[in-house]
């Protein structure tokens, strides 16, 4: 059995599940535009050069998660999915995955984006497992803050460690493991697997694709 890893956001989607979230929010009033755009994008620009600090971005990003009932959250959510995320999923996205399941692989979704945004997402694909950072929750409400260690550059490794542990399961116990990103802030789990797979990749990662002889593939 393989086991083959898929980035989301610029990967499996045709977008980035975090920075639409904000976005959605904003223009449901429920996020103040003036303050909370500016922020996003500062943030998704330090994501893109490498210099985020996940942390301070954590902070900003489920600060909004512990101030609303989950059911309004949910509601809010499933509208999300509709105008936001399902335009972001291409054919070639879900082809994809499908080819993989057919194959018998262990698939799951790797994301630092957190747990609330990317589990339904990750249902849409049909994928059975997610590695993302997780939203912490007390008695089915959301805390604002993370829960152990976010699943961001060189933490998913141990977040896939600890995700396999579960299933009884460790890396080598596969032949062959496959991972698919478009971002360079994913070189460290990249590097760990048999086949890395760089899609519409950045360009600091498309340099070093071509520089190690690794495919690269669009999904768009």
């Amino acid at each position: 059995m393989d086991l083959v890893l898929f980035d989301l956001d610029n990967t499996l989607l045709a977008g980035d599940s975090d920075f639409a979230w904000a976005e959605f929010l904003i223009g449901k009033g429920v996020l103040d535009r003036e303050v909370y755009e500016t922020r996003n994008i500062a943030f998704y620009e330090q994501y893109k050069a490498g210099t985020l600090d996940i942390f301070e971005f954590l902070d900003f990003q489920l600060a909004p998660l512990a101030r609303h009932e989950r059911t309004q959250l949910d509601a809010w959510h499933a509208e999300f999915m509709t105008v936001s995320i399902r335009p972001m999923i291409t054919a070639q996205a879900r082809a994809l995955v499908e080819k993989h399941r057919a194959d018998g692989a262990l698939l799951a979704i790797v994301t630092a984006t957190n747990s609330f945004v990317t589990g339904p997402i990750a249902r849409e694909f049909g994928i059975p497992h997610l590695v993302a950072t997780i939203a912490a929750q007390e008695r089915g409400a959301f805390t604002g803050k993370p829960r152990g260690m976010p699943a961001f550059k060189a933490g998913k490794i141990e977040r896939v460690e600890r995700w396999l542990e579960t299933l009884g399961l460790h890396s080598g116990s596969f032949a062959r493991r496959w991972f698919y990103s478009d971002s360079h802030n994913d070189l460290p789990l990249l590097a760990t697997v048999t086949h890395p797979v760089a899609v519409d990749p950045d360009e600091t990662l498309r340099e070093h694709a071509r520089l190690h002889a690794w495919p690269v593939i669009s999904l768009r």
